[in-house]
């Protein structure tokens, strides 16, 4: 149970780091005169994955490369299995701006490229891994995808209605002095790798004491409790109709989960791809592929069938994956 215990306790930690670091570097940045739509695409886009981001690069110091594989997939599979169902089942999602139609096709790619890296190893005969040749290939195409989705915006941010809703949201710039904004940028730096440590060492340690693998408490311990941030969210977005911000904040997650996260952890150390990890990638794949053909050629409308669909491929998968354990 301390095990247990101590792996929620650094999940908690996490995302109050995480929330710190967000708010304090948006105070930090609306100081500066940032617009809240920069602010929104970048700071707290990428500091909802800083849970995962931390526990990756943890894990691979601390030798636990599985516990990072199991946290990167089974953070993407919750995202759009989990995450994106509860957000559907509570308001159905209609896309109306052209940024998440943009992203949907990119995360197909990146997911793609990720599943095809991890398989080079079994097809030459070799291990199934993700290395440091493959991590760079992943960060380069997060370059692309940055320097993509830049450009689009400075064509298209006045025909786009997300982007037209966004930057109509007012500036908000907290009474705090400059000097408690860094100290929250700080806290939040120091509470991510403390709960980071945490989680990985008593993930570890839970494995252990369970008899199963570290992907498992990856997958479906880890993974869960480092989507909060992303499932508050969504949830919040779908609540008040904002139906682009909520996919558009899955998307973007799993995005940085892939071409980010993975290969921070792998660039550091060989991250094994365990045999039953080919399902969990095949899943990812799956899911992202679905998307497709609702947004691009049915009536980009995601109804609360479809929404209690993914929810139901969600923990029908996670209990096979507990029996297989």
């Amino acid at each position: 149970m301390l095990a247990f215990f101590g792996v929620v306790l650094g999940i908690l930690l996490l995302i109050g780091g995480g929330a710190l670091l967000v708010r304090g570097a948006s105070d930090i940045a609306a100081h500066f005169g940032v617009s809240p739509l920069v602010i929104g695409l970048t700071i707290v886009g990428f500091g909802t994955s800083s849970p995962e981001l931390v526990v990756n690069i943890v894990g691979a110091i601390q030798g636990a490369p599985q516990l990072a594989f199991g946290n990167v997939v089974g953070s993407n599979i919750s995202n759009l299995g989990l995450v994106l169902g509860i957000a559907a089942l509570l308001s159905p999602i209609i896309i109306l701006g052209d940024v998440v139609r943009r992203e949907l096709p990119l995360l197909l790619l990146a997911t793609t490229v990720m599943t095809v890296l991890a398989l080079d190893g079994p097809l030459e005969g070799r291990a199934a891994l993700l290395g440091r040749a493959d991590a760079i290939v992943l960060l380069l195409l997060f370059c692309i995808f940055v320097y993509i989705t830049v450009i689009d915006f400075l064509r298209s941010r006045r025909q786009d209605a997300l982007l037209d809703h966004l930057d109509e949201i007012p500036r908000f710039v907290s009474p705090n002095t400059a000097r408690l904004r860094w100290l929250a940028v700080l806290g939040g730096f120091v509470l991510l790798f403390v709960g980071g440590e945490m989680t990985v060492r008593f993930g570890v340690a839970l494995a252990t004491q369970l008899g199963i693998s570290q992907t498992v408490i990856g997958l479906f311990v880890v993974a869960i409790g480092t989507s909060m941030p992303e499932l508050v969210t969504s949830v919040i977005a779908a609540l008040r109709r904002e139906s682009d911000l909520a996919l558009g904040n899955i998307i973007g997650s799993n995005i940085f989960n892939t071409l980010v996260v993975m290969p921070a952890g792998s660039i550091i150390t060989q991250v094994p791809v365990p045999v039953r990890g080919f399902g969990d990638l095949a899943l990812s794949w799956i899911l992202a592929a679905a998307l497709i053909p609702i947004f691009f050629f049915g009536k980009a409308y995601l109804g609360r069938i479809s929404g209690l669909a993914l929810v139901v491929v969600y923990f029908s998968y996670a209990g096979y994956r507990l029996l297989q354990a």
